[in-house]
């Protein structure tokens, strides 16, 4: 089900393997309903995520994108969480400097038994992306994009 019966966005979700991913495992079991515009990125902690995935993911043609975590104090690794955050909040202050609505980026803190709230987490997300419409496209070969080349190439190095 879809939040608008029409075309469905691109929206990526990084969610922690430990809970969030679990709390949408719990919503799937228990048949929550919930929008089917949302593809899942399993990552081992969410304070293993760079924000370059971000970027990279609205670079690619994402119309929103959501990261979900342990909540504070209940991460798997400790800390993770709290790099998360750190990182996060410095990302979302930067998106309008790249050209991205921040209303398209949100993060979360979804624990395994939660479905009920993963479920609405969704919801609400997805119904905020669809109000927003269609990611505009990036123009190929601007400085964002060269610098993102630049960086995957010291990277590899």
């Amino acid at each position: 089900m879809s939040v608008n019966e029409g075309k469905e966005l691109r929206i990526i979700g990084f969610l922690c393997n430990w809970c969030s991913y679990a709390g949408a495992d719990t919503a799937g079991v228990g048949r929550f309903a919930q929008p089917t515009d949302l593809r899942i990125v399993r990552l081992p902690c969410t304070g293993r995520i760079n924000p370059l995935f971000i970027v990279r993911a609205f670079m690619n043609g994402a119309d929103g994108v959501l990261v979900s975590g342990c909540h504070p104090r209940d991460c798997h690794y400790s800390e993770g969480n709290f790099y998360a955050r750190r990182r996060l909040e410095v990302l979302k202050a930067l998106l309008p400097v790249i050209g991205v609505d921040p209303g398209r980026f949100e993060y979360t803190w979804v624990s395994a038994s939660e479905g009920q709230r993963w479920r609405s987490v969704v919801t609400s997300f997805t119904e905020q992306v669809h109000a927003l419409g269609p990611m505009p496209g990036f123009k190929s070969g601007t400085s964002l994009e060269k610098c993102l080349c630049q960086m995957d190439q010291s990277q590899v190095l």
